[in-house]
């Protein structure tokens, strides 16, 4: 993956070493003194876990509160202080490696409508040593309200990767169809062994010699043509996000082709003239901010739009009921259109109407879809299209297993929020499979500011295994 979990890591691996800056203090006085016992010894060779110890924010990730506290000392208090960590170039301790993605680099940021402004603050969604903020002044423009939008933030991330020099690892337009473990010896003997065949072990490890990865899959060539390729590894990163499988309800009715599952059909209805002010309403599925971005484009557009989702209005878990309403005043709209638009009060909004606690029961051949509330009560309304927006989860079919082995609760599907890789916190190594690391939403971390902890961990990890760690 070439996310911001992979550009990260894609740095820290190609020998740039974050130390802790000389005369810099830092507001935590704890670390302060930590980082004050070895200067010399960059954060890369120190031991990660008394660094981050009694650390806390918004992060369960001991590594992840660690990296972004040096770089962004007392950010969740409004502060501005300066990151207490410089960074130097030192080539002999690179990591050869490779990044594999299949657009540009930035990943996912490059498939979301280009002018969504993002949920995080603009500086949150900074790589290390350049930051957004610089960045974006480069290019005269400001932060509306501190906030970036995701054509700004897919721009910079090519833009780190070109200016950091990272290109020369980056294979761009690729797709892993397998990753599976093979014995060395069997790849030095250029014997063609079929691994598909061998399900009794889905990862190969009865396999006494020591062991690579088989890393397959196919380039996309200009011309449209797929051409295959294999790379062997001894140690491989899962940094491949959350955003590929949206999230299906399982009720009836929902392949017909009305029902879409991504905001970017909405913005194609929009563009192609096939809904509009006159049009029956737009079904939306789901109280996240996915869901809120398409009402909020629906209601610029003038489209009618009903609202379902599960939740009361008022459930603490609500994601609009978390955040400050100074800084996100266009979901604090969404939320009290929720409140004040229910089916049984009409409020001030024409064009809206919200069913809380309310969920799909089936999508019907006319267009006319049922409801049921939380006492069984039924309702039929006539929609032009629906839109179910309750979440993703990762697409790991490249792994034995479709790699639930490797979640914390292996009987389920791996999912960011519920049930993520089972990752050691101190180096993002899976506890099932040595070698194969996780960073980003598969590991639990769901913000860019949060993916950079794990790829520190990795690198820390990696370089300890490849002894360029100095005496």
């Amino acid at each position: 993956g070439n996310g911001p979990s992979g550009i990260c890591l894609s740095y820290l691996l190609s020998g740039y070493t974050p130390y802790f800056k000389r005369h810099s203090l830092h507001p935590h006085p704890i670390l302060q003194r930590k980082l004050e016992e070895a200067p010399e010894v960059s954060v890369l060779d120190q031991d990660l876990e008394y660094l981050s110890e009694g650390l806390e924010g918004r992060s369960h990730s001991p590594v992840a509160l660690l990296f972004d506290t040096l770089q962004r000392p007392d950010t969740d208090f409004g502060g501005t202080a300066e990151s207490v960590l410089t960074w130097w170039h030192e080539p002999d301790r690179a990591i050869p490696h490779l990044v594999l993605g299949r657009n540009a680099p930035g990943g996912a940021w490059h498939s979301i409508e280009g002018s969504m402004v993002t949920l995080s603050k603009g500086e949150w969604m900074g790589l290390p040593d350049l930051p957004f903020k610089e960045w974006l002044k480069q290019k005269r423009r400001g932060l509306r309200n501190n906030r970036a939008t995701a054509e700004d933030i897919a721009q910079y991330y090519q833009h780190y990767v070109m200016k950091k020099g990272l290109q020369k690892n980056f294979m761009c337009g690729t797709v892993v169809t397998s990753v599976r473990k093979v014995s060395a010896e069997s790849i030095s003997n250029h014997t063609q062994r079929d691994l598909q065949g061998d399900s009794d072990s889905l990862w190969n490890s009865n396999e006494k010699s020591a062991e690579v990865f088989q890393v397959d899959g196919f380039f996309k060539t200009e011309e449209g043509d797929k051409e295959p390729f294999s790379v062997y590894a001894e140690n491989v990163v899962l940094a491949t996000g959350t955003y590929d499988n949206p999230t299906w309800l399982g009720v009836k009715g929902e392949n017909l082709s009305y029902v879409h599952h991504q905001l970017s059909a909405l913005e194609e209805a929009v563009k192609n003239n096939s809904v509009g002010i006159m049009s029956d309403p737009v079904l939306i599925v789901g109280a996240g901010l996915t869901a809120a971005d398409a009402i909020l484009f629906a209601h610029h557009c003038n489209i009618p739009v009903i609202h379902v989702f599960r939740r009361r209005v008022t459930d603490p878990g609500l994601i609009f009921n978390q955040l400050p309403k100074m800084m996100y005043p266009e979901y604090h709209k969404v939320h009290q259109m929720m409140k004040e638009q229910t089916a049984a009060c009409a409020g001030p909004y024409e064009c809206y109407i919200s069913l809380p606690e309310h969920h799909v029961l089936s999508f019907g051949k006319d267009k006319k879809c049922i409801f049921q509330d939380k006492n069984g009560c039924q309702k039929a309304y006539k929609i032009s299209m629906a839109l179910v927006l309750t979440g993703s989860n990762p697409n790991l079919s490249f792994l034995p297993n479709n790699g639930t082995d490797l979640a914390i609760d292996s009987d389920q599907p791996v999912n960011s929020k519920r049930n993520p890789i089972d990752v050691d916190p101190f180096t993002y190594e899976c506890t099932q499979e040595k070698g194969l690391y996780a960073l980003g939403p598969l590991a639990g971390d769901n913000f860019v500011r949060f993916v950079q902890g794990g790829a520190l961990a990795v690198a820390s990890s990696l370089l300890k295994k490849a002894n360029k760690n100095p005496p």
